[in-house]
C-alpha cells in the first residue's frame, strides 16, 4: 500500500526555494534530478533579455555534485575522464567529459581543482556507482555532496558590477578560475563559469548561508536589472552559446536502450577534449579506433529558414533521405535567427540539401513544412565580454 502513496511526496526544495517560490510569478515549476526547479518566473522573452542587456540569477543546486579527494585523485580522474585533469592547477576549472569502456559517452560537466589533492566534479546525471568502481586501486574516496552546497548562477553583462557592489574583488579573476571570499560566518566561492556564454560567474556557498547571498545580491542588483530565470530561458541561451546537455542533445550510454542511439565524444563535437597523450584512459582504445576509421555522426550547427523552432524535427537530405535529427531548437531572440543543434549523419553534415521536416499548427491542424536548414559554426553567439579581464563596468 506504502508504494502507492508515492505521489504524495513531493520534490526536493533547494536552499533557495523561499525566494524563488516567492518570486515565481506564474507558478511555473519542473524536476531537475529529483529537485523543485522554476521553468518561468513571470515573462520568458524578458528573462532572456535580462540573460544578454543586464544580469539574472539561476538556482543551481540540483546540479548533481561529487568530492573527490586523496593523494591519487589526478590520476583517478585521469583514468575516469577524457580530460587531463593533472594538468588542471589549482584554482582552475575546466570543462569535461567521461565514457564507458567502448568509447559512449556517459556525461558530461565541469571538474574544479580545489586543492592539490582535491577536485569537484559537476553533472547532470547521478554516476556514483560508476565512481566508486572506477576508483578500485586508486588512493581517493568520492562523496555526493550535492545537499551540501548551495550554488547560484550569475550572468549577464551587469554580473561583474553587481558582484562588486556587493564587496566582492573579481576584477581579476580570469574564465574558468575561482577564488575564495568570506560571507558572513562562512565562505564563498566565486568561479568565472556559466552555462550562457556571456559574462557570468557561478558561486558557491553551504546551505545556510543561501538566503543571505540571494539577498546581498539583489540588494547589490537593484540598478542593475538583476532578476531571476527559469530553465526555460536558459535553455535559449545555452542553445545560442551551442552548449550541449545530457539526455537532451545525447543520451547516457548507461541508460541508452538503443544501440543506435549511442554517441561518442567525436560525434558530438568534443574531440578537442581527449588529451590521447595523457596515457590509458576508460574507452580510449574505443575512440582511438573511431578516430582511425571516421565518425558515423557528427554534431552540428543549423540556422533554419523561417521562425517555427525545429526542435525534434527530423532532417533530411534532398527532403528524400533521412540524414539525422534535432535536439534542441529556439528561435534567437538576439539573432533574430531560428537556431538549431542536431545530430547528422557524417556524410550528409557538410551541409548541403538539408531540410527540417516541422509541423506546425495552424488553426487546429499541424501542417508539415519542409524547411531548408543551413550547417554554420558554432557557438551561435559569442560576444567579446565573456572573455573580457577585467569585465566593464555598467
Amino acid at each position: 500500500m506504502t508504494a502507492l502513496l508515492h505521489f504524495k511526496s513531493p520534490l526536493l526544495k533547494t536552499p533557495f526555494h523561499p525566494r524563488t517560490e516567492a518570486a515565481n510569478k506564474l507558478w511555473s515549476w519542473g524536476n531537475w534530478g529529483g529537485y523543485t526547479t522554476a521553468l518561468t518566473f513571470e515573462d520568458l522573452a524578458m528573462e532572456h533579455s535580462a540573460i544578454r542587456n543586464s544580469a539574472t540569477v539561476y538556482d543551481l543546486c540540483p546540479m548533481i555534485k561529487y568530492r573527490i579527494e586523496g593523494p591519487e585523485a589526478a590520476d583517478y580522474l585521469n583514468r575516469l575522464t577524457i580530460r587531463n585533469a593533472a594538468k588542471l592547477s589549482v584554482g582552475g576549472v575546466h570543462y569535461t567529459a567521461w565514457v564507458n569502456d567502448a568509447g559512449h559517452l556517459l556525461d558530461d560537466g565541469t571538474l574544479f581543482r580545489l586543492a592539490a589533492d582535491r577536485y569537484r566534479l559537476c553533472c547532470q546525471e547521478r554516476h556514483l556507482p560508476w565512481l566508486l568502481d572506477s576508483a578500485h586501486g586508486f588512493a581517493v574516496t568520492i562523496h555526493e555532496e550535492t545537499e551540501e552546497v548551495a550554488a547560484l548562477s550569475l550572468q549577464g553583462p551587469t554580473s561583474a558590477e553587481i558582484l562588486r557592489r556587493a564587496g566582492f574583488d573579481i576584477d581579476g579573476l580570469r574564465p574558468f578560475r575561482m577564488a575564495e571570499f568570506p560571507l558572513g560566518a562562512g565562505r564563498l566561492m566565486i568561479s568565472r563559469t556559466g552555462f550562457t556564454g556571456d559574462l557570468g560567474y557561478e558561486l558557491w556557498t553551504t546551505p545556510d548561508q543561501a538566503l543571505p547571498l540571494w539577498d546581498l545580491l539583489f540588494d547589490a542588483g537593484q540598478l542593475h536589472g538583476l532578476r531571476p530565470i527559469g530553465s526555460d530561458a536558459l535553455n535559449i541561451a545555452r542553445l545560442e552559446a551551442g552548449f550541449i546537455i545530457t539526455g537532451y542533445d545525447f543520451t547516457p550510454a548507461d541508460i541508452c536502450v538503443r544501440e543506435d542511439r549511442l554517441r561518442s565524444p567525436l560525434e558530438m563535437g568534443l574531440g578537442w577534449l581527449v588529451d590521447w597523450d595523457k596515457g590509458h584512459f576508460t574507452g580510449k582504445a574505443a575512440l582511438m579506433r573511431q578516430r582511425e576509421r571516421g565518425t558515423d555522426w557528427s554534431f552540428v550547427g543549423l540556422e533554419i529558414d523561417g521562425n517555427i523552432p525545429a526542435d525534434g524535427a527530423i532532417l533530411y537530405h534532398g527532403q528524400k533521405h533521412e540524414a539525422g535529427v534535432i535536439t534542441g531548437a529556439c528561435w534567437s531572440p538576439v539573432l533574430k535567427k531560428n537556431i538549431a543543434l542536431a545530430q547528422v549523419r557524417t556524410k550528409y553534415a557538410g551541409g548541403e540539401n538539408l531540410w527540417a521536416e516541422i509541423y506546425a499548427l495552424r488553426e487546429l491542424h499541424y501542417a508539415k513544412m519542409m524547411m531548408r536548414a543551413k550547417v554554420v559554426d558554432r557557438p551561435f553567439y559569442a560576444p567579446d565580454r565573456r572573455r573580457a579581464t577585467p569585465p566593464g563596468g555598467f
